[in-house]
């Protein structure tokens, strides 16, 4: 799946309400940048480490902008995507290339040893996360263009082509 045409909200968790006639669907509603967005949570959705939501949590949800949405008031999309944050991250979500610069130029990573990189279903990710859709956890960022980060967490949602981390990085 390519994610290049999906946009993020990211605020806190203001109320979560059972969908009409859907017993897997819930609406969160997120406070952005104070205004209210809701997101569809389904079945469907990818919601990180299977994390309950919670009334008050920060997150980012991800959602397909080439998606129709009703035309109503607040907005309402439908989350592919959603993940906790803690207090001062920040996430990515993008195709990032052999030399770990997204493909948009938005994001340059560093990796260190302390990286975690994971698969969406949490295994161990073993090889070089060039090359892949990642989900990239961050505080802090350079000033440089572009913008340089040395990551918190990765999870790799698609690769291309693999091969084995090079031991020597750091």
């Amino acid at each position: 799946m390519a994610y290049e045409t999906y946009q993020v909200v990211t605020g806190m968790v203001m109320a979560i309400q059972d969908m009409e006639n859907d017993c897997c669907s819930k609406i969160i509603s997120i406070s952005d940048r104070g205004r209210e967005v809701q997101c569809v949570v389904s079945g469907r959705t990818l919601v990180i480490n299977n994390t309950t939501l919670r009334r008050g949590m920060r997150v980012a949800a991800f959602y397909d902008a080439n998606l129709p949405t009703p035309a109503i008031y607040p907005p309402r999309y439908q989350a592919e995507i959603v993940t906790m944050l803690w207090r001062n991250q920040s996430v990515a979500l993008a195709y990032f290339d052999e030399n770990l610069l997204a493909a948009d130029q938005s994001l340059q990573l560093n990796l260190d040893r302390q990286v975690k990189i994971t698969t969406a279903n949490g295994q161990s990710y073993s090889c070089s996360p060039g090359n892949a859709e990642l989900l990239v956890y961050y505080t802090a960022v350079t000033r440089s263009i572009p913008p340089m980060t040395t990551p918190q967490k990765i999870i790799c949602l698609l690769y291309t082509s693999p091969s084995p981390r090079d031991s020597t990085s750091s």
